[in-house]
């Protein structure tokens, strides 16, 4: 386990908004689905740089979608053949057909995912929610994955802070409906700027053009009859997730993880403590913690340049290993 590093932040590029569900294709990406029994995965590729490359997957947090992973796929497509999958019942991807929006439903859809695109074993990235998911997928088919790269991971924590409750309580029956009557009156402006605040540290650095398409974005997506459905179940999906034990928790699943994996968490996050960075660091056995003073919750899109660099020297370190493994056999 490496020292916590604190890169300089103050040249990294600044870039766009946290997803809206909206199916935004940035220039060179591409959007297809994938139909598997009871269930259609919206998956966005951005083309590699050149053949060969090694496979990579991106799981987005609550509420989000492929797009959180746009700019670190852009970063990263010299190194990697990067794909993003919409989560069931988020961005372009439809409700599951039985419903269940449980952590261990989305872990089995990436599993199921990567089982029928035959593209295992992957480089691993997730956010937040997706972070609980890649950490069961890892723990639980090591075959499929390369290495784990997790920004802000929700694992349990057993003192959230004041910031995250709001969005624990969604989890709740009936806040759903009464979030939406309290804020019925309110702009898709003032929603985006809600979200911004909240999943940025700084959310003054989302241009005015991106800003505009966020809204935009955000007023559809309250348009989705399945919308609030989806993201209220997801939401108790990860509170159940955190109540379970023994061999199903997800902090005993994470020192079950055999990849290298590299911890990314934000010294402004509002939802995922920074505190439990270290906790994280030493549940992992082989892992890389690299802090982030200036960044909130989308470290991979506030900062995907310094995001990028800590993955390229996990994977150079990686390499390193496995041909010194070689050498030695």
């Amino acid at each position: 386990m490496s020292s916590t590093e604190q890169p300089d932040l103050r040249t990294a590029v600044p870039h766009a908004i946290p997803d809206l569900t909206g199916p935004h294709v940035h220039d060179g990406e591409t959007l297809h689905d994938v139909s598997l029994a009871g269930l259609t995965l919206s998956v966005r590729a951005r083309p590699p740089a050149r053949r060969g490359l090694p496979p990579a997957l991106y799981v987005h947090g609550l509420g989000g979608s492929s797009q959180n992973w746009s700019a670190l796929m852009r970063e990263l497509a010299g190194h990697l053949d990067g794909e993003a999958v919409d989560l069931p019942g988020f961005g372009g991807s439809p409700p599951p057909d039985d419903g269940d929006y449980s952590v261990s439903a989305h872990a089995r859809a990436v599993v199921r995912l990567l089982d029928a695109s035959e593209r295992g074993p992957v480089h691993l990235f997730g956010n937040s929610l997706g972070g609980a998911v890649t950490t069961r997928v890892a723990a639980m088919r090591p075959d499929l994955v390369r290495t784990l790269t997790l920004v802000s991971p929700a694992l349990p924590e057993l003192r959230p802070q004041r910031t995250a409750v709001p969005t624990a309580l969604l989890a709740l029956p009936g806040v759903t409906s009464l979030f939406g009557r309290l804020t019925k009156d309110w702009t898709p402006e003032r929603r985006t700027r809600e979200v911004l605040a909240l999943c940025y540290g700084d959310p003054g650095r989302v241009a005015p053009e991106d800003f505009h398409v966020a809204v935009r974005e955000y007023a559809r997506r309250l348009e989705l009859p399945y919308f609030w459905d989806a993201l209220t179940r997801s939401a108790r999906g990860l509170v159940n997730a955190y109540t379970l034990g023994g061999q199903h928790s997800l902090w005993r699943q994470a020192e079950r993880v055999l990849a290298p994996t590299l911890l990314v968490y934000g010294g402004r996050d509002q939802l995922v403590s920074f505190r439990m960075a270290r906790r994280a660091s030493a549940a992992f056995r082989s892992s890389r913690l690299v802090a982030l003073p200036e960044a909130g919750h989308v470290a991979m899109m506030e900062y995907p340049d310094v995001v990028a660099r800590a993955f390229r020297e996990l994977l150079a370190e990686t390499s390193e290993r496995s041909e010194q493994a070689v050498k030695g056999a």
